[in-house]
């Protein structure tokens, strides 16, 4: 192998890849990064067996050729290379490989490709088209409420539905839901549902940041596969085995108290109380107040810890129904806040020990979520 390429460009697609790197593992190559010629383009892959990334970057292909590398080593000799011409060259009898940029020089030995986890052909027994930014908005709300331990596997993923025109996305801990639709540029041939792993979807979201192309997912339920495609990236994921709850049945029927909130103004004042929060239990104390005739309602928030104190705030609101009060883990509730984009924010609760409802205030919203309620003493 023999090829050139600019430094930012290979700084850039290393940075992508390195993310599915493992730490620990007890296969050393897939602490390596794969360098092979493809065509007119250097493509780089990493795999951690769970997830695997590959990126693709313009180059001068002189002679073709795949080696794998130490993620680690490659990634911290590129970043500190000058921005200029970087080429590769391997020696095909050591399994090591020399760059060059400017006046500085390294060999880099390691192990031959072929012993490095094939990345899996994901096949199109389903196939659709996403928005990019609808996609990495609905992520950005849905993942935050997946669990983060693998008591229950199913619950460390995001369940994914397709049915017609529609995408759902559903990821629920025990303690809080959240259900997200958007629209398919086509819809779907049959009903489908998978469960991605979170993390897998938390590592595309990073990578939708400059997509402005429409996303492409493959995958393959039987085989328990997915792919993303996007610019010059892919991301191909192990599905999740299993049956997701049936999440329907957790979202509350009905409720006798609407509270309608600036978001911006609710996530500061939850951010400011919860800074004791932490300090008792991660209680946030939440009093709602419906207003008089020519005065608005009245949120008050409050959190107190034993040893240290207590705090409190208090935000106007527009509150339709009875006075209650409910109390909610604080971080759930700055999760949820910093995840709604829209203006206002509406809360939907019964009584201090049903569980609460969160909806953006938008004709076009289509995001729920539930938080389970903490039990205190008032």
């Amino acid at each position: 192998m023999k090829v050139s390429c600019s430094q930012q460009d290979l700084s850039r697609g290393l940075g992508i890849v390195g993310r599915a790197v493992t730490a620990r593992t007890t296969l050393p190559i897939t602490q390596n990064v794969l360098i092979a010629t493809d065509q007119s383009r250097l493509k780089l892959s990493a795999t951690n067996l769970e997830i695997a990334l590959s990126c693709s970057i313009g180059a001068q292909v002189e002679e073709e050729g795949a080696i794998t590398i130490p993620a680690r080593l490659i990634s911290q000799f590129v970043d500190s290379l000058p921005p200029e011409k970087v080429s590769l060259e391997l020696s095909a009898r050591s399994h090591s490989i020399v760059l060059r940029c400017g006046r500085f020089q390294a060999r880099l030995n390691g192990l031959d490709a072929a012993d490095f986890p094939p990345i899996p052909a994901v096949n199109d027994d389903l196939s659709c088209q996403l928005d990019p930014n609808a996609l990495h908005e609905a992520i950005d709300q849905v993942v935050l409420a997946a669990a983060t331990d693998d008591t229950r596997p199913v619950l460390t993923g995001v369940q994914a539905e397709f049915e017609g025109d529609t995408l759902t996305l559903a990821a629920a801990d025990g303690f809080r839901l959240a259900v997200r639709s958007l629209p398919l540029s086509s819809p779907v041939a049959k009903k489908v549902a998978v469960i991605i792993p979170s993390r897998s979807l938390a590592e595309l979201a990073r990578l939708l940041d400059n997509q402005e192309e429409p996303v492409a997912f493959t995958a393959n339920p039987q085989r328990g596969q997915a792919r993303f495609s996007l610019k010059n990236v892919e991301l191909v994921t192990q599905l999740i085995q299993g049956s997701f709850p049936n999440y329907s049945q957790l979202i509350p029927a009905n409720f006798t108290t609407r509270t309608v909130i600036n978001t911006a103004e609710f996530l500061k004042a939850a951010r400011t109380v919860s800074i004791l929060a932490r300090d008792g239990g991660s209680v946030i104390r939440l009093q709602i107040t419906p207003g008089e005739e020519l005065t608005p309602g009245k949120l008050n928030l409050s959190a107190k810890a034993e040893e240290v104190g207590d705090d409190s705030g208090e935000i106007d609101a527009s509150i339709n129904g009875q006075a209650v009060q409910i109390a909610f883990n604080s971080k759930y509730l700055v999760d949820v806040l910093s995840a709604i984009r829209q203006e206002k924010v509406s809360l939907e609760t019964t009584t201090s020990s049903s569980p609460g409802v969160l909806r953006p205030v938008d004709e076009g919203s289509n995001y729920i979520h539930v938080i389970m309620p903490m039990f205190v003493q008032w």
